[in-house]
């Protein structure tokens, strides 16, 4: 039987239906958003791995293109591998659930949100986020939710809840955050260097708007949810629990308060748990194999609960780092610029034992990304990429197509960068910057923030300030807990946050939290803040130390570039009919036989007039400027040319003034004399010169040769008849007399 349910949000009405579709699912809402309809399922199997480690949950977010009224591109017109937006969705869903999960619940969880319809005003993120909570809530699955998320936005110092998006483009922040009635949990968001009060005001605002979405999903769980599953643990005695922590607790602390190197601190953690575990092999030898198998995993478990409990009390109550670091101090830093001859910006950043090797590349506005999805932006001329090989943790692995962690640290790099690289129009350049992580032991999204800024920098990119980002972590113990600045591997594993902070000397540019309790409050959040800033400001002194200000001029291997406008209305004549003409002027500007070739002059026309040219080479940028001027230029009535004859006929002969430019000498204008034909006058090749007559009734440019040659004289009469006459005339005069 359907039910529906409905709330007012902020002026929106925000609809949850439930009982018509998906039945079969464990739990089905259909969210209505305005516009925006996403259709929430959650789905639990029966059965457990209990031997397993980790939580089997699947968060997905699929963009159906027929939501925005879009045919997907290219030869196979269906939905392919999600884009970067769909991934990071479902990041921004995954993030705030996990940890509201019993930490022993093993059974497989699939969340599948399918995008239906889109009104651009009404997030379909944030709808699928409320209808996974829902899905999950109202079904059989443990769950220690529900949680809901909002934007928030800023225009003219007023907070917005959920903002359209002609506020949006007002907005100085854009934050996305989640969380249940009691805390936040998840933070995502992007600023123009907003000030640290000001951003923990608009987590405030936020994180009171999500208990008005927690009240009503609470309504709908207590009106058609269902009682909660039993599910299958592993039990552990107290007895094993105790026997394995005093085998063990003495040499694992031991090996936690060592201040070595992480391989070799790793090293010796991982021996001290082989030695407890090589130790109930051999003594349990006469069990079968999964009786083993169970053993060993339960003396597993106990280890990592016992590391997790013996780390957190060295770093609260003692005040200890497991680098031997003060609590907010930051690791050991370096930096290089120019390790890359070739390339247009290059920069490496270190910070302890997380380094980021960053590139950057210039290129024609006409590079940019394309983005085929459900947002209305439909290109980005800003890129950060973000590698991260399994050997820059001393590891092997799978290489391939980035995951979801790279697509998202990317994400998060670029929108920290994108706040103060500059407008299209004072810097009309696509700009890509790549970060290869060589080392890592904690934070290497920051470092690529850092190292991305040099590279950006030492490009000669004119970027607005420069942005550094540091990552702050958070260890509770019962009621107590201490904030770490600049977090290493073990730090963020071990711990209970992940906050990563980046921005300028004004300002917060990006902010990302993390966390695997239930939520934080108000005076955890205050204090990371400010603690990340005193972190920010002295990681840009080191930065500004190897590169004080971007350079002037773009490396010399990057393409130059030169901006110009012209009359919108001569950008056909500039492209010419099938794009003839400017493929003659590319060709010939560049000395090539084909635009496609490398070494060809890049030419963007844009629908405004502007028009920018790229080459490495000035000569060929301005050849193939004075070339287009030559197009788009107009003969003037009454003015006189050189010109060169194209083209003969009868009637007459066609010249050309510069390229784009020609025009006609009718036969009647060749010469002051009587012409029968043209070509009797002149031939192809001829260079001549000609005066302009002006536009003709049929819109063509008419030119004269006879008015530039010089006129002809008058003849004179010959001197014996004028004799003759003059004779003539006396004797008329004489007779007369007589």
């Amino acid at each position: 039987m359907k039910k529906t349910f409905e709330l007012e949000f902020y002026g929106r009405t925000i609809t949850i239906e439930n009982g018509e579709l998906a039945k079969q699912a464990d739990g089905a809402v259909l969210v209505r958003y305005g516009d925006t309809v996403v259709l929430s399922t959650a789905v639990v199997s029966d059965n457990a791995n209990v031997l397993s480690d980790f939580f089997p949950l699947q968060v997905q977010y699929q963009e159906k293109l027929y939501s925005v009224g879009k045919i997907p591109g290219g030869f196979i017109k269906r939905e392919g591998r999600p884009t970067d937006a769909a991934t990071l969705a479902a990041r921004m869903i995954d993030r705030p659930m996990r940890p509201l999960f019993p930490e022993n619940f093993r059974n497989e969880v699939q969340v599948i949100n399918e995008v239906l319809s889109v009104d651009q005003d009404n997030l379909p993120e944030l709808a699928a986020l409320l209808g996974s909570s829902l899905a999950v809530s109202i079904s059989q699955i443990p769950f220690f939710g529900p949680i809901a998320a909002v934007k928030v936005g800023r225009v003219d110092g007023e907070y917005i809840i959920n903002p359209t998006i002609e506020q949006m483009e007002k907005s100085d922040i854009d934050l996305t955050v989640a969380g249940t009635k009691d805390a936040i949990n998840m933070v995502e968001s992007s600023a123009k260097q907003v000030a640290e009060d000001d951003m923990l005001e608009a987590l405030m605002l936020g994180h009171e708007a999500i208990k008005k979405l927690v009240a009503f999903e609470e309504e709908i769980i207590r009106e058609i949810g269902k009682e909660k599953m039993e599910y299958q643990v592993l039990e552990i005695s107290d007895d094993l629990r105790k026997e394995v922590e005093e085998l063990a607790s003495k040499s694992l602390d031991e090996a936690l308060h060592l201040t070595i190197d992480k391989l070799q601190k790793e090293a010796r953690i991982a021996e001290v748990k082989e030695n407890v575990v090589s130790k109930y092999e051999e003594e349990n030898s006469d069990l079968n194999e999964k009786e083993l198998v169970e053993l060993i995993t339960k003396v597993k478990l106990i280890l990592a609960d016992l590391e997790y409990r013996l780390f957190r009390n060295i770093v609260v109550k003692e005040k200890c780092r497991a680098d031997g670091r003060k609590m907010t101090e930051i690791r050991p830093l370096s930096t290089a610029i120019d390790l890359l001859p070739r390339t247009h910006g290059s920069a490496l950043f270190t910070r302890g034992q997380t380094q980021s090797l960053s590139v950057t590349t210039l290129g024609a506005l006409g590079e940019h990304q394309i983005l085929d999805g459900l947002s209305l932006e439909d290109q980005k001329r800003f890129m950060l990429h973000y590698n991260f090989p399994a050997f820059s943790v001393g590891e092997t692995g799978r290489y391939g197509a980035p995951g979801r962690r790279e697509i998202g640290h990317g994400a998060l790099g670029e929108k920290a960068l994108a706040q103060v690289i500059p407008s299209e129009e004072e810097f009309p350049y696509t700009i890509r910057v790549v970060s290869e992580i060589l080392e890592s032991n904690g934070s290497s999204s920051q470092a690529s923030i850092c190292a991305g800024c040099m590279s950006l920098m030492a490009a000669g990119v004119p970027i607005k300030a420069p942005v550094a980002g540091i990552a702050m972590g958070l260890i509770t113990s019962d009621d107590d807990y201490t904030i770490l600045t600049d977090i290493q591997g073990m730090e963020d594993h071990l711990g209970d946050m992940d906050f990563k902070v980046a921005g300028t000397r004004n300002g917060i540019c990006a902010l990302q939290m993390d966390i695997k309790i239930k939520g934080i409050t108000k005076e955890i959040l205050k204090q990371a803040l400010y603690q990340a800033k005193d972190a920010r400001m002295e990681i840009l002194d080191v930065i500004q130390n190897q590169i004080p200000e971007p350079r002037k001029e773009v490396s010399k291997y990057a393409p130059k570039m030169m901006t110009f406008t012209i009359d919108p209305g001569k950008i056909r004549e500039v492209i010419g009919k099938g794009g003839e003409m400017i493929t003659k002027i590319i060709c010939e500007a560049s000395n090539v036989t084909d635009v496609n070739n490398i070494n060809a002059v890049k030419v963007d026309l844009e629908d405004d007039g502007r028009v920018i040219i790229y080459h490495t080479d000035q000569e060929v940028i301005d050849r193939t400027a004075d070339m287009i001027k030559d197009v788009i230029k107009e003969a003037v009535e009454g003015e006189i040319y050189p010109a060169k004859v194209v083209k003969v006929e009868d009637f007459g002969c066609f010249v050309q003034l510069w390229p784009g430019c020609e025009g006609l000498v009718h036969v009647s204008q060749l010469d002051h004399k009587r012409v029968e034909k043209a070509g009797d006058v002149v031939h192809e090749g001829d260079e001549i010169v000609v005066k302009c007559l002006g536009v003709d009734k049929r819109g063509r440019l008419n030119f004269s040769r006879k008015e530039v040659l010089p006129k002809p004289k008058a003849p004179k009469k010959k001197e014996e008849e004028v004799t003759c006459e003059k004779s003539d005339q006396d004797k008329s005069i004489d007779i007369s007399k007589e």
